[in-house]
């Protein structure tokens, strides 16, 4: 079986939870690549920073939409994360910031995303 035959046999049965965690789990090992690169390596560390703020415009923009079915707190926290994360990742573009932050909360995102419970 092709790579691409198999893409699209996943894509067609994978869960769109599951498409999420995905898109997250990748969006996050970019994050910490980036993170262990030399800070004078700007390209890349731009590219996975801006790559995790597309990632959360995109959910902020899909939990605004009306049609959007998730319960209204669950959206309103998921839209002041991605305002947050907008913020935080110019700081840390900046050097005013660490990435390890980024990293912590897209890993509880995956941790919710998975039905794992958050430890306290």
């Amino acid at each position: 079986m092709s790579l691409r035959a198999y893409q699209q046999t996943s894509a067609r049965s994978e869960s769109p939870r599951n498409t999420e965690y995905r898109l997250f789990a990748q969006v996050t090992m970019s994050l910490i690549s980036a993170q262990k690169l030399d800070r004078m390596d700007i390209a890349c560390r731009m590219d996975a920073l801006d790559w995790n703020r597309r990632l959360w415009s995109v959910l902020e923009a899909d939990c605004a939409a009306p049609t959007n079915q998730l319960p209204v707190e669950t959206r309103a926290g998921i839209i002041s994360l991605s305002r947050w994360v907008n913020k935080y990742t110019t700081e840390v573009m900046t050097g005013q910031e660490d990435i390890q932050d980024l990293i912590d909360v897209n890993r509880m995102i995956m941790q919710g995303l998975s039905g794992e419970a958050v430890a306290e």
